[in-house]
């Protein structure tokens, strides 16, 4: 009864992770402009913690650029700023602001904050959003967010482990041991139990790193073969495995995971690191590079990289686009439909030699 009232009274990764960004969040806050908060009180309303905070940080970039590369707001600091002063900012200026994130670098914000064509679109939407709210309420004049094009996406090939890869990847998991030496053996002892589940459960289920670290022990149903899963927006969504994961996860939860005293407050969490604490994004991501170097060295593959090759497999198995869209998490068919148009057209190109206008003689 009593273990029962602990895990009822628990708090989730996903609950202490929206504490923690909100905490980030008013830090944030105080470093920018009164008429911020507005905004920002409006958008944790309806947009997720996390996504308010990257919000926060792309602002706040928008800001600094104001005051260090505008003469007009020369000597000022970005609290002293006003609607009135968002209100005399131009297209070109907007224009400037875009050439200026490309080279923006801060450790501080390094967690979100990318310098890419999808980090740049994604900051000069955020700005989009912050404008639109202010000329809505009719607190500023103009909106020169809205005649300047957003930053065009080049399209990247979809990288993806094939077939081979995957087995050769799952079979060096388990053996590689043999490879390595006397102390990188010792620490492989310790984990290849937790790294074989890992890799597995990303491949077998496609599920993102954020979602496989954020899983609670409790998270794990055997009976039924699933684990529920946060999705991004919050959502609670059962994923299910097949024997192999099965097998992979028991494995490791019945002994690896059973051995270790986990630091107070890590004591739900399926996935631990060294340091006895729930594993971290980073930690899998450095797991999976570890591993795949050692597989393909022409592919850079990570954690997202895992998720394409489970989509793919899933693709080509059942051709439902909706089914994998469903399974990955994807609001948007359409969003599914750009990663796997290629496969598409593979099959197009079938049908062509599937259908015989005369018969052989």
């Amino acid at each position: 009864m009593e273990i029962k009232q602990q895990m009822d009274k628990r708090t989730t990764y996903h609950e202490q992770r929206d504490i923690d960004n909100t905490l980030r969040l008013r830090e944030v806050l105080a470093t920018m402009p009164a008429f911020a908060r507005d905004f920002f009180r409006a958008s944790s309303n309806t947009k997720s913690a996390n996504t308010t905070l990257k919000y926060a940080y792309a602002i706040r970039i928008f800001f600094d650029f104001l005051v260090k590369s505008n003469p007009v707001y020369k000597n000022r600091s970005i609290r002293d700023l006003t609607l009135d002063d968002l209100d005399k900012v131009t297209a070109l200026d907007l224009e400037e602001y875009m050439d200026y994130l490309k080279a923006y670098k801060n450790s501080e914000d390094s967690d979100y904050v990318t310098n890419g064509e999808k980090g740049i679109k994604q900051k000069m939407s955020a700005l989009r959003v912050f404008y639109a709210y202010y000329y809505k309420h009719e607190m500023i004049r103009t909106n020169p967010t809205v005649l300047v094009d957003m930053p065009k996406l080049h399209e990247k090939e979809i990288i993806r482990l094939d077939a081979d890869e995957v087995a050769d990847l799952l079979d060096f998991v388990e053996s590689c041991g043999e490879e390595l030496s006397p102390h990188q053996r010792s620490y492989w002892e310790k984990s290849k139990l937790r790294d074989t589940a890992i890799i597995t459960l990303l491949l077998g289920t496609g599920i993102r790193v954020s979602e496989c670290v954020g899983l609670d022990l409790e998270d794990v149903d055997f009976r039924n073969n699933g684990i529920k899963v946060f999705r991004k927006g919050g959502n609670e969504m059962m994923v299910y495995f097949g024997g192999e994961v099965e097998s992979a996860l028991k494995a490791y939860i019945e002994t690896e995971r059973a051995a270790i005293t986990p630091q107070q407050g890590h004591e739900h969490a399926l996935f631990y690191s060294a340091q006895r604490r729930r594993i971290n994004v980073k930690s899998v991501e450095n797991l999976v590079k570890k591993y795949t170097s050692r597989i393909t060295s022409t592919k850079k593959i990570t954690p997202h990289k895992l998720r394409s090759t489970y989509g793919t497999a899933l693709y080509r198995e059942t051709g439902d686009i909706y089914l994998v869209a469903d399974v990955l998490g994807h609001k948007d068919v359409n969003t599914t439909k750009r990663h796997y148009a290629a496969m598409s057209d593979l099959r197009r190109r079938s049908a062509a030699k599937a259908v015989h206008l005369r018969e052989d003689d």
